[in-house]
């Protein structure tokens, strides 16, 4: 894909070695009390189900291979079949394939 594909799909290049600095800071803050109180309700953050706290996973609203950090600010708990729907998408994205499924 060229430079200028990746720009007009909104793609940033994110090489390895800084997606795996992120995914190491993201192991660190999962062992915080932080983290333990964002999940300790249970709540998926997408679809607000109540899942319990050891079926959350982490994701991060802007994914790592499209530029997002792993900051308190950008991670959430969500279940592990929204996480998996949601895969490298935007929120804006996210928003607009939940839109799609509601019109279908």
């Amino acid at each position: 894909m060229t430079t200028a594909q990746k720009t007009f799909f909104n793609f940033s290049f994110v090489d390895d070695e800084e997606i795996r600095r992120e995914k190491q800071r993201a192991r660190q803050l999962r062992k915080t009390s932080w983290w333990r109180k964002k999940c300790a309700k249970g709540v998926c953050h997408y679809c607000n189900s109540q899942v319990g706290s050891d079926m959350l996973t982490m994701d991060h609203l802007v994914p790592l291979s499209r530029g997002g950090k792993s900051t308190r600010g950008n991670l959430v708990p969500a279940c592990k079949e929204c996480n998996n729907k949601k895969k490298n998408l935007l929120p804006m994205e996210w928003e607009e394939y939940l839109t799609q499924l509601q019109k279908g």
